[in-house]
């Protein structure tokens, strides 16, 4: 008994010096996916006096996180594409060029659906504010040049195929 009893002291001892066991890590949880920026996407017919319609397949950034990103980053983009901005209410809107790689015409149009004003081939990568002196409910982004292309002017009459204005 004497050998057990000593052998049982011996283990004892030994565990008496180990460190705790570690706590088991918590289980992990699957994340729940994240929420995804999606855009939806429209067609502005712009109809010029005189010249023939010309239609851009545009991006919708409607909520706040697209127009904060609008064209931010992208290398290239379709001659016939673009991104429309639509916005709750019509007011003077102000964009810049931060991580904008692309020279863009800005669009703006009013919420009579005509363009109010033109900021044209505004410089990429640049943070100063381009804005028109008038109210805007939407503003077109398109490649650099395109507005003088097609003959898109003040005045010039804008329709929206896909787009839900509620």
């Amino acid at each position: 008994m004497r050998v057990v009893g000593v052998g049982l002291a011996l283990a004892l001892t030994a565990c008496a010096g180990a460190p705790p066991p570690s706590p088991s890590p918590p289980p992990v949880r699957p994340r729940a996916p994240s929420p995804r920026l999606t855009l939806g996407h429209a067609e502005v017919v712009l109809e010029p006096d005189g010249g023939e319609p010309v239609t851009v397949q545009v991006e919708v950034a409607a909520t706040v996180a697209l127009q904060r990103r609008g064209l931010m980053f992208r290398r290239s983009m379709p001659r016939d594409a673009g991104m429309l901005f639509v916005f709750e209410e019509p007011e003077v809107q102000s964009f810049w060029m931060r991580n904008t790689y692309l020279r863009l015409d800005m669009i703006f149009i009013g919420e009579d659906h005509r363009v109010a004003g033109i900021v044209e081939n505004a410089q990429p990568l640049t943070e100063a504010p381009r804005a028109i002196d008038a109210e805007s409910k939407y503003v077109l982004e398109v490649h650099g040049g395109y507005a003088a292309a097609h003959g898109i002017v003040p005045g010039t009459r804008v329709r929206f195929v896909g787009l839900s204005e509620e």
